[in-house]
């Protein structure tokens, strides 16, 4: 009797084929493959530590676990994140030249301000250094933290400053334990995952002479995510890929282990290579084992000590003195194994499509990358920068670019009417980082003339694209046409009018023509 439709085909051993095959525990492959299930808390908290630890131990004696890391924060933050100020003008009832003029002033103090050191509590970094700070702490650490503080200092008329504290502090403490408490990793959430303060652990200066700092009793102090008039207090830097998750995670963490077992492969070879390199040659000798003691007097020893007396050194025209019967062989090594360069590429390209880097761009190797792929794997790994450029953006430079502002409205500096009513409208920006340069410059240019002729770009995604300020390079083109004019260079074509339709350009020396008559 045939088996009813919709049962499951049954194992050898009576247990039941899941409709899935990958959700099987009876195959060979997957039997013993049972992952736990539990929500992003609870499968990452726990491990957080040691995955921290471990990309951190990496990023310090890996090679190119640190090139890589290096690679994200150069591409990614560069030379720091430029501020175009883009208030929605429309929503305020102002005009396009209101707005032109009002993110001019609002670019030019802001570009003060993040050019100095008053950004910063420790008046170390200024706001392009501290960038690329949180972005290279965001890819070892999984996420970086800053604390806005309110500080009057004597140089600057602006006390926002912002203190960047080590993801490490960020914990819960030991009275939150309990499930009840509302604490996860150190942040206090209300009942729909609102973060409403965040515990910062307290922790004594360092001091190399100070080795019992462990035996400090641990203190916490709880920070508000908000003040009641709704000013941050504190920038949780981090990237979400689950729901529910609270803290992030290294991007080395799924590569981990195979960059162990890279480094311990390549530490092998390498230390196989040096043994068989100390090895010139073997001499092999027809003299029995029971010849040679009787040789050397009973000491087996004594044989290589007599050859040992002649001093031997490779050097060139060596000629090594052997016993009758002796046959010297040259030594070989099969060390590294023919298959080494390709196992080593093989991993690497692993290890950069987890890092969402080619590997042309990870090894730093375009020996074998002609001009069609080079450009794909640029142009893929581009996407992938301007994704966490994004990101980076928006969870860290526009909410310092929104205090900043909040208090540069507070001191008179910039008119913004109904401020604190309007304020998403008036903190509308745009993040412009470094450009992505060139791989064929003549090529790309023509296509970005292309592209604005047949308005599918425009001058000011252009010059994004390459990490300029579209207002910046037209200032800067009328003011080299007014001084060329004035030393009377003739212009390049490119700087010259062109005229409308119907008129004609004037003649050398003459003046121009009706269009239609003959000269």
């Amino acid at each position: 009797m045939s088996a009813p439709t919709g049962t499951h085909q049954m194992a050898s051993w009576g247990w039941p084929d899941p409709a899935h095959s990958g959700a099987s525990i009876t195959r060979k492959q997957l039997s013993n493959w049972l992952p736990m299930r539990a929500p992003a808390d609870a499968d990452l908290l726990p491990d957080l530590g040691a995955l921290t630890s471990r990309a951190r131990d990496l990023n310090r004696n890996n090679g190119v676990a640190s090139g890589g890391l290096r690679t994200h924060q150069d591409n990614i933050a560069g030379t720091g994140l430029r501020l175009a100020a883009i208030p929605d003008y429309r929503a305020l009832g102002q005009t396009a030249e209101w707005a032109e003029e009002w993110s001019a002033n609002v670019e030019s103090l802001w570009k003060a301000y993040s050019e100095s050191t008053a950004c910063d509590a420790a008046r170390e970094m200024n706001f392009a250094t501290m960038t690329q700070l949180v972005c290279r702490s965001l890819a070892e650490n999984g996420e970086a933290i800053a604390i806005p503080l309110w500080l009057s200092r004597q140089d600057t008329a602006f006390r926002t400053a912002l203190q960047l504290v080590e993801s490490d502090r960020l914990s819960t403490p030991l009275d939150k334990m309990a499930p009840d408490s509302g604490v996860v990793g150190g942040i206090e959430k209300d009942t729909y995952g609102r973060p409403l303060a965040y515990y910062i652990r307290n922790q004594p200066a360092y001091s190399e002479v100070n080795l019992f700092n462990w035996l400090i009793p641990l203190t916490w102090e709880r920070i508000p995510a908000e003040t009641v008039f709704q000013r941050k207090q504190f920038i949780h830097v981090h990237e979400k890929e689950r729901i529910g998750q609270s803290r992030g995670r290294p991007s080395l963490t799924p590569i981990i282990e195979q960059f162990r077992m890279l480094d311990s492969y390549q530490r092998t070879e390498l230390q196989s290579a040096i043994a068989n390199a100390i090895v010139a040659g073997v001499i092999e000798t027809p003299v029995s084992a029971d010849t040679l003691y009787d040789m050397v007097g009973g000491d087996p020893n004594q044989y290589l000590q007599d050859k040992n007396e002649y001093r031997v050194r490779l050097e060139g025209g060596t000629v090594m003195p052997l016993y009758p019967g002796d046959k010297f062989t040259p030594f070989i090594p099969g060390r590294p194994s023919a298959q080494y360069s390709s196992f080593v590429e093989s991993i690497s390209r692993q290890i950069g499509a987890a890092l969402g880097l080619p590997y042309e761009l990870i090894l730093k190797d375009f020996s074998k990358t002609n001009y069609s792929s080079a450009r794909a794997a640029l142009m893929e790994a581009w996407r992938f920068f301007i994704v966490k450029r994004k990101s980076l953006a928006e969870q860290w430079a526009a909410p310092v670019y929104e205090l900043w502002l909040e208090e540069a409205v507070d001191l008179g500096l910039v008119d913004a009417p109904a401020f604190y009513e309007n304020k998403r409208y008036y903190c509308r920006s745009k993040w412009i980082g470094m450009g992505r340069g060139y791989i064929d410059p003549t090529k790309e240019a023509e296509a970005a003339q292309l592209r604005m002729e047949i308005s599918t770009s425009t001058l000011e995604q252009e010059c994004a694209e390459q990490g300029l300020d579209w207002r910046e390079v037209l200032e800067q083109k009328r003011l080299e046409i007014a001084y060329m004019n004035q030393l009377g260079i003739p212009l390049p074509p490119s700087y010259q009018k062109t005229p409308p339709p119907g008129e004609q350009q004037p003649p050398p020396g003459g003046q121009p023509q009706p269009a239609g008559v003959a000269a």
